[in-house]
């Protein structure tokens, strides 16, 4: 892999780790279109291995940006732990649910990882998850109330998003995706339903990224190549998170559809005709 191809790949990991696109699938089709070798088993446990380490860029971009909730939901367990009067405010409430979101993806992660590094080699499943999960975001957007916000979210609310993000492990589906359309399905703001799906996937993604470094081991792309893509993933998703939260205040999560139709469409297309 040489520092362009490693550039590329940076930025689309970056751009698309928290937009509702899928970072899995448009992974998968930069490589393709890159060309970069993927006929062995060794060749394509190097990128499994290249994309572990690239995507811990991604994850420190999302520690670092909602650092200071990390820490008020650190404290308020904590203190919740500790003190009977305080488990019955929001601020332990939230973080309990963060917790509890987190466990289905670990469980189901686990249970299924060679289904799901089966499944995330086929684009086939790319093409057919973009398609046909941005109807769950029409209809997200159309039955969401949005009439709650963070400070009013359960550990329900943690459980039900939690168990929408193991349907992220399709590719093609999208993390921030399932989980945004699933806060605004429970009746939270977009706001609201997005930040809860950024602390969600800090975990799933650390514990993801932790199950691919043991493939990092095979990673032949080169050090400097990776190093590049890591810093480039890093910079491109602390600005797309940002991007993200000024979005959705003001637009619906369905204006990603009409891209996500696109590139799927495409993607099955060429599956057809190409094999």
């Amino acid at each position: 892999m040489n520092i362009g191809q490693a550039v590329v790949l940076g930025v689309v990991e970056g751009l698309t780790e928290f937009l509702p696109v899928s970072s899995t699938g448009h992974l998968l089709i930069a490589e393709r279109l890159l060309g970069l070798p993927m006929e062995t088993q060794e060749q394509k446990d190097a990128l499994i291995g290249f994309t572990a380490v690239i995507q811990t860029g991604a994850i420190l971009a999302a520690v670092i940006f909602f650092f200071k909730d990390i820490a008020l939901l650190v404290r308020s367990f904590v203190g919740g732990v500790a003190s009977a009067d305080k488990r019955t405010g929001p601020d332990f409430r939230f973080a309990l649910a963060v917790l509890v979101g987190c466990l289905p993806i670990a469980v189901v992660g686990l249970a299924f990882k060679d289904l799901i590094r089966s499944m995330d080699s086929h684009l086939i499943s790319v093409g057919i998850g973009l398609i046909v999960f941005s109807a769950v975001f029409v209809v997200a957007e159309r039955r969401g109330s949005q009439s709650r916000q963070e400070r009013s979210v359960t550990v329900k609310d943690g459980l039900i998003i939690g168990l929408a993000q193991c349907i992220a492990l399709v590719p093609g589906v999208s993390r921030s995706g399932a989980t945004i359309s699933a806060g605004l399905l429970r009746g939270l703001d977009r706001v609201s339903a997005t930040r809860l799906s950024f602390l969600l996937g800090i975990p799933a993604l650390l514990g993801a990224g932790a199950l691919g470094l043991k493939d990092a081991t095979n990673n032949t792309t080169g050090a400097t190549a990776t190093a590049v893509a890591t810093v480039v993933s890093f910079v491109v998703a602390y600005a797309s998170i940002a991007f993200l939260l000024r979005f959705v205040a003001g637009h619906k999560i369905t204006a990603f559809v009409p891209y996500r139709l696109l590139v799927g469409t495409g993607v099955v297309v060429y599956v057809l005709v190409h094999g």
